[in-house]
């Protein structure tokens, strides 16, 4: 191995990947990457964006349905409701930045879970979440639980979005990385869904949003590490959120949707500017050039590398019809984004970046969005608890202690100080919350006799069901 093959090898290994990925790498090149180029390779190859090691338990479950309009592989899943109405929702994980940084990370949550449904065309109305923490006793898990309801609430409160259920759990079994997950949910068009595949070469590729800068730069490499001693060295890849960017990006995006001029759109999420980019070719089969001097920035002497990772929040990439820029732009001036035109679609398949006049990564899209190493990894089948038979449990010695013991159990004591912190009617149309003491928040679908009942729950995967007021058909 040459000296610059090495060091390359290095790079890698400090991105996250293995010798052996590296390797495939290589061979799937047939040459050696750069810098930038193991970069890309490393967030899109990351558990994270590939699901290398649970794609295969993922595709056990069913998909599809007479009422799916979309299933897995778009941003959010899209189920009909009848009279030309969609439900978009989406649920998703933000563990370890959360574990690392509290507020910001649980708050990136709800916006990246935000831009996934509107991102689809949708109006959020609703968010929940579930979330698990580490014994109470624990010495990090006070300032867990308080860092992660805060920035829920400060992120959704901010934006004006109801948050209507959830649940808290505790377990020693989590005081090593917490669980924040977060849910939205959207209304929409059943006819005007916005899919992400670029659906052919010569359209323009536009950015929205904020501008990028160096928060959160291999934060899906982050995400899929294991925690150490070393994880307050991990804070600078968690991202900073701004809940009134966001207010404005949704309102731009649906105004955009209301134009026509989307050909395929896609929100800066995990990796950023590199996922949206090579998902939306990716899925489309053609390939993409970009320019990355014109990426709005708010940073001095950003290079190539640091601009495909940020994981800076609130933006957009935007494929667009020929000839519909200025209207795009319009829209964007009025709510005060940045925009620009950085690229094209192409035919050939492969993204190209180009910097300070020099193509600084040029790699074929196949193994980078679809034909990621997928992993069999060990696992042990759970020993299943024994049924309990209430004739052969003894009585409690001290039923005053029992009741006691159980009402004081962190599960079951009174969740009010978190959800006080939410606001859960904001949009005026939550019909039942987490403090009714309702089994689900319910949400009327304005203008209708129709309402959204949804839930998360520890024992079954979150549920979205729908229904008629009653004395409608």
């Amino acid at each position: 191995m040459t000296e610059s093959a090495f060091s390359m090898l290095q790079t890698a290994l400090e991105f996250g990947l293995t010798a052996d990925e590296y390797a495939l790498i290589v061979r799937r090149l047939d040459r050696e990457p750069n810098a930038v180029e193991i970069g890309v390779f490393s967030v899109m190859w990351s558990e994270h964006c590939s699901y290398k090691s649970s794609r295969r338990h993922l595709a056990k479950f069913p998909t599809t349905g007479p009422r799916v309009i979309q299933g897995p592989g778009e941003n959010a899943g899209v189920v009909d409701i009848g009279d030309g109405q969609a439900v978009v929702f989406k649920m998703e994980s933000h563990n370890h930045p959360s574990f690392i940084e509290p507020y910001q990370g649980a708050a990136t949550g709800v916006g990246g879970i935000m831009r996934d449904v509107f991102t689809m065309g949708a109006r959020p109305v609703a968010l929940l979440n579930a979330l698990r923490f580490g014994d109470p006793k624990h010495p990090l898990t006070r300032r867990l639980v308080a860092g992660v309801v805060a920035g829920i609430g400060g992120y959704g409160n901010c934006v004006g979005v109801p948050t209507v259920g959830g649940e808290t759990n505790f377990h020693a079994g989590y005081d090593g990385n917490i669980l924040v997950n977060a849910m939205c949910v959207g209304l929409a068009d059943a006819d005007k869904i916005f899919l992400s595949a670029a659906p052919s070469a010569g359209l323009p590729v536009v950015y929205f949003g904020s501008k990028t800068g160096r928060d959160g730069i291999h934060g899906a490499t982050m995400a899929s590490a294991e925690f150490n001693a070393d994880d307050d060295d991990k804070r600078p890849t968690v991202q900073v959120g701004d809940p009134f960017a966001e207010k404005l990006l949704i309102e731009a995006t649906l105004e955009l949707r209301a134009t026509g001029a989307v050909a395929a759109i896609q929100d800066m999420g995990a990796a950023g500017l590199t996922s949206s980019s090579v998902e939306m070719a990716g899925k489309g089969g053609v390939g993409i050039d970009l320019d990355l001097d014109g990426v709005p920035q708010r940073e001095q002497g950003m290079s190539a590398y640091e601009m495909m990772l940020s994981e800076s929040q609130e933006r957009m990439l935007a494929i667009l019809k020929p000839g519909r820029e200025a209207e795009a732009q319009a829209i964007f001036k009025k709510w005060n984004l940045d925009a620009a035109t950085i690229g094209q679609t192409t035919d050939t398949g492969r993204i190209v970046l180009r910097h300070q006049g020099r193509v600084v990564c040029d790699l074929p899209l196949a193994p980078l969005s679809d034909d990621a190493p997928l992993y069999d990894r060990p696992w042990v089948q759970p020993t299943v608890q024994p049924h309990l038979d209430p004739a052969t449990v003894p009585a409690p010695a001290d039923w005053e202690s029992a009741v006691l013991t159980v009402i004081g159990c962190p599960d079951g004591a009174s969740k009010r100080w978190l959800w006080e912190q939410y606001d859960r009617h904001v949009m005026a149309n939550t019909l039942e919350d987490s403090a009714t003491g309702a089994d689900a928040g319910i949400v009327r679908v304005h203008g209708t006799r129709k309402a959204l009942a949804m839930t998360s729950d520890r024992t079954a995967p979150t549920t979205i069901a729908w229904r008629r007021r009653r004395g409608s058909q």
